[in-house]
C-alpha cells in the first residue's frame, strides 16, 4: 500500500493550512497514494499559551472541513490532530477519515509535553497541560491489513503505549507530531528507530516544521521507517509530502526472523 506523509509549517489560519494540504493531497492522488498521514496541530497552530480560536465542537465547520478533505481527495486522511472541544475540555485529537468522509476513529494525545529550556538558546519553554486535557484511550485502525497504533507526538516517549499496540497486533504506528528543534536534533530518530525496531513495525512519523509564530519553531524530519528500523524516507526540512509503500510480506519476513513475543507483560 502505497502512503503519502505530509510535512507542513501550519499557522493560526485554518484556511492558509487547508490550502497547502490540498495542494499535497492532488500529488498524492497523482502518484497513486492511499493513504496520507497528516502532523500535530495541522489545522490550526496556536503558541501554545492558549488553545486556537478554530475549535473542533460536535460537527462544526471545523471538523467538516477536515472531513472534506477525505471526500474531496479520495483519500484515506490519518493522524493529524486538531484542537477539539470536548465538554468543555480542551483535547489534542487526532481525526481519521475514509474516502467517503466517514469517521474511522479519533484518538485523544493521552502523554501532555512539558519542557523547560529556558537556559538553552531556543529559550523553548512548553507546558501543554496549561492549554489540554490529556485523553485516556489507545485507538487503533484497520486499512487493507495494515493495524495501525494512534499515538501523538510525546506519547512517542511512552514504549508502553506501542509495546500494547503491537500486543493488540498493530504493524504500523502512526506518531503524529509537533517536536521541538532541541529535542528533534537530540531524540527524534533514535525514538522512532526504538519503536520501529522493537514492536517489528512500520513507523510513520508525521511532523511539523518550521517558524510558525513567536513563540513555536519545530524541527521537522517526518520519517517512514520499515520494521527492521531502516529509514524509508526523511523528508528532512520545508513543507512538502513523501511516499513510500508499506508491505505485509516485510513485515512477515521481519517478524519470522526475530519472533518477539508480544506481551506488554513481560
Amino acid at each position: 500500500m502505497k502512503i503519502g506523509v505530509i510535512q507542513l509549517r501550519s499557522v493560526l489560519s485554518p484556511e492558509i493550512n487547508l490550502i497547502t494540504i490540498k495542494n499535497f493531497l492532488a500529488e498524492a492522488k497523482t502518484e497513486g497514494a492511499k493513504a496520507v498521514f497528516l502532523p500535530e496541530v495541522f489545522y490550526s497552530m496556536s503558541d501554545g499559551t492558549r488553545p486556537t480560536p478554530y475549535l473542533i465542537e460536535d460537527k462544526n465547520e471545523h471538523y467538516e472541513a477536515i472531513r472534506n478533505l477525505a471526500i474531496h481527495s479520495g483519500l484515506y486522511i490519518l493522524g493529524g490532530s486538531a484542537a477539539t472541544n470536548v465538554d468543555g475540555k480542551i483535547m489534542n485529537r487526532s481525526y481519521n477519515f475514509d474516502p467517503q468522509g466517514n469517521e474511522i476513529a479519533t484518538y485523544d494525545k493521552m502523554n501532555l509535553f512539558a519542557v523547560d529550556l529556558s537556559k538553552h538558546p531556543s529559550q523553548t519553554i512548553v507546558d501543554e497541560a496549561r492549554v489540554y486535557s490529556p485523553g485516556n484511550t489507545p485507538k487503533m485502525i484497520s486499512l487493507e491489513g495494515f493495524n495501525i497504533g494512534l499515538s501523538i507526538c510525546f506519547d512517542l516517549r511512552f514504549p508502553e503505549l506501542f509495546r500494547s499496540y503491537s500486543y493488540r497486533g498493530a504493524n504500523v504506528l502512526s506518531v503524529s507530531s509537533a517536536f521541538t528543534i532541541p529535542t528533534g536534533k537530540a531524540h527524534w530518530h533514535t525514538l522512532l528507530r526504538a519503536r520501529a525496531i522493537e514492536n517489528q513495525s512500520y513507523v510513520i512519523a508525521s511532523a511539523q516544521w518550521g517558524q510558525h509564530n513567536e513563540k513555536l519553531s519545530t524541527f521537522g524530519h517526518s520519517l517512514i521507517i520499515d520494521p527492521w528500523g531502516e529509514i524509508l524516507v526523511d523528508a528532512g526540512e520545508g513543507e512538502k509530502i513523501v511516499f513510500a509503500d508499506l508491505s505485509l510480506e516485510k513485515l512477515e519476513s521481519v517478524r519470522a526472523r526475530l519472533n518477539v513475543i508480544r506481551n506488554p507483560k513481560v
